[in-house]
């Protein structure tokens, strides 16, 4: 029995250590798809450059997320299928396009990178288990986002996509 208070003990700094490092993090249900995620991490880190990306973005008259009911009354189950298409969106399109001359800004928006990347990949997972299926309604409404992204130069669109990211952020957290 000597080594079992060395096995508690390390046993415990094991719980500690996982509870440490999921801490920031909830579980959101997008449909049938369950994700850990850390929406406080991410957000923090927006709103470090949110002024700055905001104040980039020469077209004030338009939105990309919020054009009218977008985002908003997506059903339960298409809330897995239009989250991943905008994971995807954001990942192939909105931060390859988001360089500035500011290294700062462009570490925060590397940051909110690659977590959306980590986000892609497990909703990615939930889709190839055939959990995450698109219906008419998600599949209408992200066509609706990338006409409006599309309507733009890409710089443009994507300065305007990442400015816009505490409108998807919020409806995350709503729909959590």
């Amino acid at each position: 029995m000597k080594g079992s208070p060395l096995f508690l003990c390390l046993f415990s700094a094991s719980c500690w250590w996982n509870l440490m490092s999921t801490a920031g993090n909830k579980i959101f249900h997008f449909g049938p798809c369950r994700l850990s995620m850390s929406v406080t991490e991410i957000r923090s880190g927006f709103t470090a450059i949110k002024d700055n990306i905001q104040a980039r973005d020469p077209i004030r008259t338009l939105s990309i997320l919020s054009y009218p009911h977008s985002l908003h009354k997506v059903k339960s189950l298409d809330r897995c299928c239009i989250t991943r298409h905008l994971f995807n969106f954001y990942v192939d399109k909105v931060f390859k396009h988001c360089k500035t001359e500011d290294s700062y800004v462009n570490r925060k928006i590397s940051s909110i990178a690659n977590s959306f990347l980590s986000m892609k990949r497990k909703l990615g997972q939930c889709h190839e288990e055939n959990k995450c299926m698109c219906g008419q309604e998600s599949t209408e409404k992200f066509k609706q986002i990338l006409a409006n992204y599309e309507g733009l130069n890409v710089t443009s669109a994507a300065i305007k996509s990442l400015g816009e990211l505490d409108i998807l952020l919020d409806w995350m957290e709503k729909s959590h």
